[in-house]
């Protein structure tokens, strides 16, 4: 990527992080949920501008060593998960977001903390940049869907995966500091599951069909201001846009129609043996109420209910 593209993605996500803890920090809270990735650093940068009567007397929870380490560095008060069980609202980011709010997360290898601080939140907001937007899981996020599981069980998933349709799923690496797998802070390893076109299962698996799709299926839906005469179907709250040449989320997938097939996928995927926790965060477990993109022109995109700001 060059430095002046680069310099476009960081300035978007620095936009949406700031517009995000702008709209969503509590004025009086007490327990405030940090996740991990690139985007929440901006996110601890902009709390970290409040002023400190909003956030002296605030603890911050992490969901991993990254997120420890920046509320640490910004002099922030350090809480963990074991001892604070009801956040106020919880900031993080995410691979990838398709039209009903549902995402991708774990390619930090920090997923199980991060549901586990989700789920602890009373409301979970998402912060990315546009190239996140998706109109359907596993169609943006290459690798496909992080799932930790116990290591001597590795192989076992591997083999229900492929069943379930996953193409190729592959355990993780740990890089070129590390031979061998990578291992999660829970001493366990990562598999990547993709799936081709988004979540449309094979012929064999016994994940069921999708039901047809519309032409529209590829659909993006953003808080653009746009007039209900437009003809523009509705996810959300927000209106969605028709996939068009060039947009972020103009890639073939299941789109809208798609939500039933990918809490079906979350379910099976909890109940296999020696899975710890998979990357899917949906209703069944939480998804955010709102996702802030910072797009390439410098503006804000915004999934979500508007009016759950506070």
């Amino acid at each position: 990527m060059s430095l002046a593209a680069l310099s476009v993605v960081e300035s978007a996500k620095r936009q949406a992080a700031y517009r995000a803890v702008d709209e969503h920090f509590p004025v009086n809270a007490r327990y405030v949920g940090i996740g991990s990735g690139s985007t929440v650093v901006y996110v601890v940068d902009r709390i970290a501008q409040l002023p400190r009567d909003r956030t002296d007397h605030v603890t911050f929870v992490p969901t991993g060593y990254q997120s420890r380490e920046l509320i640490l560095k910004a002099g922030l008060k350090l809480g963990s998960i074991e001892l604070c069980l009801e956040l106020d609202v919880v900031f993080d980011g995410a691979d990838e977001v398709d039209p009903f709010l549902n995402c991708i997360k774990g390619g930090g290898a920090c997923l199980f903390q991060e549901k586990l601080v989700a789920i602890s939140g009373r409301k979970l907001i998402v912060v990315a940049d546009f190239r996140k937007l998706s109109p359907s899981l596993s169609t943006h996020y290459a690798p496909g869907i992080p799932i930790e599981v116990v290591p001597p069980a590795a192989n076992h998933v591997l083999a229900r995966l492929s069943h379930l349709g996953s193409t190729g799923p592959t355990v993780r690496m740990g890089g070129t500091a590390k031979a061998g797998p990578c291992i999660t802070d829970n001493g366990n390893f990562i598999i990547d599951a993709p799936f081709q076109d988004g979540f449309i299962p094979v012929a064999s698996s016994s994940i069921s069909p999708p039901r047809p799709l519309s032409p529209s299926s590829s659909a993006v839906a953003v808080d653009a201001g746009l007039s209900p005469d437009t003809g523009h179907e509705r996810v959300g709250g927000s209106d969605v846009l028709g996939k068009e040449e060039g947009h972020p989320g103009a890639a073939v997938g299941m789109g809208l129609g798609a939500n039933e097939n990918v809490e079906e996928l979350a379910r099976t995927l909890k109940g296999v043996v020696g899975v710890v926790e998979h990357g899917i965060f949906w209703a069944g477990d939480r998804k955010p109420v709102m996702a802030y993109f910072g797009m390439e022109d410098g503006t804000v995109a915004v999934r979500g209910h508007t009016s759950q700001h506070h």
